[in-house]
């Protein structure tokens, strides 16, 4: 068995394009997820109003994922494709002539944000869809290891990179990048054989998405691996509490450190080793029990994270909890695109984009409030403990995720 990355999927040219622009996006289609908040707080002073854009760009998200879920299996996936990333390019030029014309304008800003994540839910619905149609079932999980490696990947590498641009270039060249990066993307897309829909059912968007989640209500494996996923992340992802625990539990200074730094960076290297390594668990058959045993672990690894008395331990939980969310997230991905019909993919991919957006915010809410109320410490303890409960209940009470792959 191969130690390192599972490259079988980069032998088929559409993926291989796919996954190429994606690298390229990953990194310079990053950079507006700094210079958002970063300009709407310079111009403003105020933190309120960058909240406000994170609940437009949250809202818009889910209602555009489950939307485009639908359109999903009644056009060519394709052509969906292009018209989110083509969405996006518009976003990102909106946001740089805002900047380069010296208008400032914050409505346009928050307009430009609303457009950008309609075209994010429609370009993660609709990929999460069509990559099965270029992939076979045998290799989905290699495909999904190597799209998570490019995307926590430029997670890491985006920030530092915009980080060290923005004194240079100041942010409107960031969103200039950003949008040359998407030429590169529709350019793949493009070049993607057709998708057409699959067989017609329902006509209508909503009465298409009526019978999408009656579908989801009759698949006990979907509905499984949603609550993991979801109890994974809003029980058990504490970076709203990260900054307290680092200036309080390990003296760090106000206002964010070295150990800071080092406590949300933890995560996203533990990632990027298992993403590494992807070739020790992508041929593995049993991916129920691995992804159900990596939400435990995950939560162990948030227990231990709260217990650590020392910075040092604290680093290490983080790395250890990336590495198994990482084979979550990967097993997740695979059972979803393999366990649906075809035509429904498109839905229960909007689905999961609504679980792997919103879970994010919920937890922030949770872990804000629980620490107000616990204390930081406690709250993150809980919350691991509760994650690991939360899911040998749910294999109790459906035990046909851990049997599936068998």
């Amino acid at each position: 068995m191969e130690l390192f990355i599972d490259r079988r999927p980069l032998r088929i040219p559409a993926f291989r394009r796919l996954w190429t622009a994606s690298a390229v996006t990953a990194v310079g289609g990053s950079f507006s997820l700094i210079a958002v908040p970063t300009q709407l707080f310079t111009l403003t002073g105020s933190s309120a109003l960058v909240g406000m854009s994170a609940a437009v760009s949250l809202a818009t998200l889910v209602v555009s994922a489950l939307w485009s879920g639908a359109l999903a299996d009644a056009i060519d996936r394709r052509r969906l494709l292009l018209a989110g990333n083509g969405g996006l390019g518009l976003a990102y030029l909106g946001l740089w002539l805002n900047a380069a014309l010296g208008l400032d304008s914050i409505p346009l800003i928050l307009i430009m944000v609303g457009v950008q994540s309609v075209s994010l839910g429609a370009g993660l619905t609709a990929m999460g869809a069509a990559v099965p149609r270029v992939v076979p079932a045998e290799q989905l999980v290699a495909a999904n290891s190597l799209s998570s490696l490019t995307r926590y990947g430029g997670a890491v590498a985006g920030p530092l990179l915009a980080g060290v641009l923005i004194p240079v270039t100041g942010l409107g060249t960031l969103y200039l990048l950003d949008c040359l990066a998407l030429g590169l993307v529709l350019w793949a897309v493009a070049r993607l054989p057709p998708m057409p829909a699959p067989a017609a059912g329902a006509t209508g968007t909503l009465r298409r998405l009526g019978d999408g989640f009656r579908y989801l209500a009759g698949r006990r494996v979907l509905i499984a691996i949603l609550a993991v996923d979801l109890a994974a992340m809003v029980f058990a992802l504490p970076h709203a509490l990260l900054p307290e625990v680092a200036e309080r539990t390990y003296g760090g200074p106000a206002g964010g450190g070295t150990g800071l730094g080092l406590l949300f960076a933890a995560y996203p290297a533990g990632v990027l080793l298992a993403a590494l390594l992807s070739g020790t668990f992508s041929r593995a058959r049993r991916h129920g029990a691995l992804m159900a045993s990596a939400a435990m672990a995950w939560g162990g690894c948030v227990v231990m994270l709260g217990l650590a008395a020392n910075l040092t331990v604290a680093v290490v939980a983080l790395a250890l909890g990336g590495a198994v969310n990482f084979v979550l997230s990967a097993f997740r991905n695979a059972i979803s695109q393999a366990h649906t019909d075809d035509a429904l993919r498109g839905r229960i991919q909007g689905s999961l984009t609504v679980v792997l957006m919103g879970g994010p915010q919920l937890a922030n809410m949770l872990h804000g409030f629980g620490g107000a109320v616990l204390g930081a410490r406690p709250a993150i303890v809980a919350g691991g403990a509760l994650t690991v409960l939360t899911v040998a209940l749910l294999l109790r009470g459906l035990p046909e995720l851990w049997r599936y792959g068998r």
